[in-house]
């Protein structure tokens, strides 16, 4: 009998609570690749293939955006809803939506739950979760609402029923906020491309959703607590997220400026200019929405794109790529170094070894997976190799941009992109926790010995 136990117990924590979350995600996956192939959904005479249908799902489950089909011309309306609900679960994420259900049936949130939830969410602690799911969950449904509302006031002079405007106000909404990138218009944004309040609405969603869960809950604690501001401090994660993500987006919007001045901005208003700056700034960090076609941008432009998708959105938020923490805490590691410090201090905190060493981690890996794919599409896939760079960094860093080679790649191409989508999705450090073994305490030490490092 004890030993029927044992096996029990070995059969129930056989995955670890980060591969249990990876095989949630590949069932939505599966679940979400059934979906978008029934005929249901797609217009007539319209035929989708296996690795269409696939890449697709994949692109949703990530909520990236990059499309080897043209969605509006491949779905019909039951077809873009079930889009819209498979790019609503990517984007809330798997254990968010599944702790709202388990709730809505009664079913008690035990450890084994909680510390699923803890992984998804990237949480140091078991405290609170429950209540935090609550709060992402309301919260990311609550600025959909108002997005949706939003839009269905300023789309009113591009559709001609009200059902019309309601439809694409609410897929508007859902793919801006989970910055999924998909769009039922044909074109992305470029029918909005003057219409700036759309655009500063767009801008409004991709940050909520790019800027993370743990900050958007910290600011609406703040916004409840303002009669007691003396008491409430922001975490060191929400000044640091956030301090990073505004200069991610007004070194985007510069860079973009600059190399483009005489190239696509050359004789547009300066009206025109900051806004197309801007957006596209604002899009990199993962939200694949675009005011023009990206292809007209010049090979630096791209390439400085490129490296601004790699990087990515915040950690615990909809968006993939490094994130931006991992950047910071590796410029502020490079900086802190040259001035001749061993730690880094910022904001009256002290970092831990453990996420520098973390940061370069992630960065390096990273580097690696984008550097052979950008190489394996360059012999699978002949194209320019800013393009293929571009799309590569776009999947990895689950933004969705595109310079329109998606459909032409070949289906080992599309697979490259479906690895690096899901990859970007679930987080580098949870790719390297699959195949990670079990922390194992050093018992043993061996005599330390220097190395030459970089000289």
């Amino acid at each position: 009998m004890f030993k029927n136990t044992g096996t029990t117990q070995q059969k129930k924590t056989f995955l670890t609570s980060v591969q249990l979350i990876v095989f949630f995600y590949l069932l939505s996956v599966i679940i979400a690749t059934i979906l978008l192939s029934l005929p249901v959904g797609h217009k007539e005479g319209v035929k989708l293939s296996f690795i269409d249908t696939l890449f697709t799902a994949v692109s949703a489950v990530s909520v990236t955006g990059l499309t080897s089909v043209n969605i509006s011309e491949t779905f019909n309306h039951i077809g873009v809803i079930l889009l819209a609900i498979v790019v609503q679960i990517g984007g809330i994420g798997v254990m968010t939506l599944g702790t709202a259900i388990w709730l809505l049936i009664g079913k008690r949130i035990g450890m084994r739950e909680r510390q699923l939830i803890m992984t998804d969410q990237n949480q140091s602690t078991l405290a609170g979760l429950v209540q935090l799911m609550k709060q992402i969950l309301t919260l990311i449904i609550g600025i959909e609402i108002v997005g949706t509302i939003l839009f269905f006031i300023l789309f009113q002079p591009y559709y001609d029923t009200e059902l019309e405007v309601l439809y694409h106000a609410f897929f508007a909404s859902v793919t801006a906020t989970t910055n999924a990138g998909f769009d039922i218009t044909g074109s992305s944004l470029i029918p909005f491309s003057h219409d700036y309040l759309v655009q500063i609405v767009t801008m409004f969603l991709i940050t909520a959703g790019a800027i993370g869960f743990p900050v958007l809950v910290e600011i609406n604690n703040f916004i409840k607590e303002r009669k007691y501001l003396e008491r409430y401090t922001f975490t060191l994660f929400t000044k640091v997220t956030t301090t990073t993500f505004a200069v991610l987006v007004v070194a985007g919007a510069i860079g973009i400026y600059v190399l483009e001045s005489h190239a696509f901005f050359e004789g547009k208003s300066w009206h025109e200019t900051l806004f197309y700056s801007l957006f596209q700034s604002v899009t990199t960090r993962s939200g694949g929405l675009s005011t023009m076609d990206v292809s007209e941008f010049t090979v630096p432009t791209l390439l400085f794109l490129g490296v601004m998708m790699f990087i990515g959105a915040s950690p615990s938020s909809v968006g993939g790529g490094i994130r931006t923490t991992t950047f910071a805490v590796a410029l502020l590691a490079i900086l802190f170094y040259a001035k001749g410090r061993n730690t880094i201090k910022i904001f009256k905190r002290e970092i831990y070894p453990e996420d520098i060493q973390k940061s370069f981690i992630v960065i390096i890996v990273a580097m690696v997976l984008c550097t052979t794919s950008t190489i394996i599409l360059a012999i699978t896939d002949p194209m320019p190799i800013e393009y293929l760079f571009f799309e590569v960094c776009s999947a990895f860093g689950t933004t969705g941009l595109s310079t329109g080679i998606t459909g032409d790649l070949s289906s080992t191409g599309k697979v490259i992109l479906m690895l690096l989508m899901f990859i970007g999705r679930i987080g580098v450090l949870s790719f390297l926790f699959i195949i990670r073994g079990k922390v194992v305490t050093e018992h043993i030490h061996y005599p330390k010995e220097k190395l030459i490092i970089g000289q």
